[in-house]
Order: structure tokens, then C-alpha cells, then sequence
């Protein structure tokens, strides 16, 4: 069984770590909350404003091992890619999936970690509108589509567009 692990801190876009979640575990993979966050508990938002549900990560960010994950899917949420983007543990796990050519997904407002990074660079990307221009001046190129596969990069642009995100996860997963 594939294991799919997802990186997040806290005030993230519920339905994007869990409808995700949910539906790739209906596909038969297996997943796993990994956080930066202090403390296990996490606090998702809904559309960026009100307080969603708490979920219990299963470990944090420093005891993570990328080998231990078929994928690395990153959900949105403008004050959790915000901090994400500035984490020097989460930088280790995204760089170490991406050097590893994991499938690294990433969706909304995530790719800015894909920014701080330095993976964004010469690569073909969606996100949500705001960061067009953030994306473009770290060098990649913007589309706006519902879901841009490049190499192991899998990139969306909001919750509306999960289900053609979860489908390109498993796509490049069953390959």
C-alpha cells in the first residue's frame, strides 16, 4: 500500500488536507499528518476565515523521514503556506521529496513553498491567482487550469479543484 503524507501547520484549508485525505484514502492509499506546528493538535480555517475542525498530526516535521512516503502533498491556506514557506523543517522534507522525484502535490496557496525553496524555478505551475505573480518573478511559468502536472510537480488552484488534484495524484501514483 502507497503512503501519502501531508505537511501542514496550522490554519490550513480544511477541505484541501481533508477531502483530500479522504478521498485518496478511498483510492486504497494510506495516509499520514505530519506538522510543524508545536503541538500535534492543528486547527484547520474554512475558506481562510472561520475556524474549521482540530486534527491530531501523526508526527512532527523534525521526525519525518521522506523515504518513509510515496508522495508529499502540501494543502493551502494563506497563513499555513505562509508559515510553511518559512519553515526550515518543512524545507528539508519538501527538498528531500523533490530531490527524491516523490510526487510532490501542491495546492493554493502552498507553492509558495515551492518559491522559498528554490523548485519553482523553471517549472510550469498553477496556484491560486494571488501568487501568479510571486511564481513568475521566482521564475516558473503560471498557468491557470484546474491541475498542472510537470515531472513529479502536481499543482492546483483551490478546493474547486480536488477532485482533477486527487485524480492527478493517483494518476502519477498508479504509474
Amino acid at each position: 500500500m502507497k503512503t501519502i503524507a501531508f505537511l501542514l501547520h496550522n490554519n490550513f484549508e480544511q477541505a484541501e488536507y481533508e477531502e483530500v485525505k479522504n478521498k485518496l484514502e478511498d483510492k486504497g492509499y494510506k495516509t499520514v499528518l505530519i506538522t510543524t506546528n508545536d503541538e500535534k493538535q492543528v486547527q484547520a480555517m474554512q475558506q481562510d476565515v472561520n475556524k474549521g475542525d482540530t486534527f491530531n498530526a501523526d508526527m512532527f516535521a523534525k521526525e519525518a523521514n521522506i523515504e518513509d512516503y510515496d508522495a508529499l502533498v502540501l494543502p493551502g491556506g494563506t497563513v499555513n503556506a505562509d508559515t510553511i514557506r518559512g519553515n526550515t523543517d518543512a524545507h528539508k522534507i519538501i527538498k528531500a521529496a523533490n530531490d527524491a522525484d516523490k510526487i510532490l502535490a501542491v495546492i493554493c496557496h502552498a507553492p509558495w513553498a515551492l518559491i522559498n525553496t528554490g523548485i519553482a524555478k523553471g517549472k510550469t505551475l498553477t496556484a491560486y491567482h494571488s501568487l501568479q505573480t510571486d511564481l513568475e518573478n521566482a521564475g516558473a511559468t503560471y498557468v491557470d487550469k484546474t491541475v498542472q502536472v510537470d515531472g513529479n510537480l502536481i499543482t492546483s488552484r483551490n478546493p474547486d479543484d480536488i477532485d482533477n488534484f486527487v485524480d492527478a495524484i493517483d494518476k502519477a501514483l498508479s504509474n
